[in-house]
């Protein structure tokens, strides 16, 4: 009874499986690619690369690097805590971000303090605004002479004065600012070369 339907299954698994269409001659051959947007027909020659997966060697290996540097200079600790908090070249991660920001400022990097100062006024993603914190990286900032740092303070202290809610609705009108504005607004001191991470200035 079984083996008549043996010819029967065999034909139906034969029409679902489908030949990848043929190439034109001029065309290089495809090959069907399923990754985690979906599945589509590329050239077989294709390759992809996409510099925020975890699994980038590429990527892996930048980091690895920059965090290296960012032990033993400031400045690049300041870089990494821009990268993680822009999500560029790496995944978001704000907690990265302060970590590596707090590395800097603990160092006297006044632009880490500045940064450190604005993260604490506004917060970041699930940690809220402590502008006790902000007050204390503003004010670090501000005695070496920087004038953001010190507007910022000002601001920061009047704000504080008010009650919860007027403070809630400061911080609000203000962060999509302070998001934008740190997000390209600041430059970073070290890029990318084949051989390693080189100092711009």
């Amino acid at each position: 009874m079984i083996r008549p339907l043996l010819p029967l299954a065999a034909l139906a698994l034969a029409a679902c499986v489908q030949a990848p269409p043929a190439a034109a001659p001029d065309q290089p051959a495809m090959v069907r690619i399923c990754d985690d947007r979906g599945c589509s027909d590329r050239p077989r020659n294709s390759a992809t690369f996409d510099a925020t997966r975890d699994d980038n060697p590429e990527q892996t290996r930048r980091i690895a690097a920059l965090s290296d540097l960012g032990k033993k200079d400031p400045r690049a600790a300041y870089d990494l805590g821009l990268r993680y908090f822009r999500g560029d070249g790496v995944p978001q991660n704000s907690y990265q971000a302060l970590q590596w920001m707090r590395s800097a400022g603990e160092r006297g990097h006044p632009q880490a303090q500045l940064a450190l100062g604005r993260f604490y006024l506004m917060g970041l993603e699930e940690m809220g605004s402590d502008p006790a914190e902000a007050e204390k990286w503003l004010s670090l900032a501000a005695a070496r002479g920087d004038r953001e740092a010190s507007k910022l303070l000002a601001e920061a202290s009047a704000a504080k004065k008010k009650n919860q809610d007027e403070y809630k609705a400061w911080v609000n009108l203000n962060r999509t600012a302070w998001y934008g504005y740190w997000q390209t607004g600041y430059t970073y001191y070290w890029a990318w070369r084949p051989t390693g991470w080189y100092y711009r200035y």
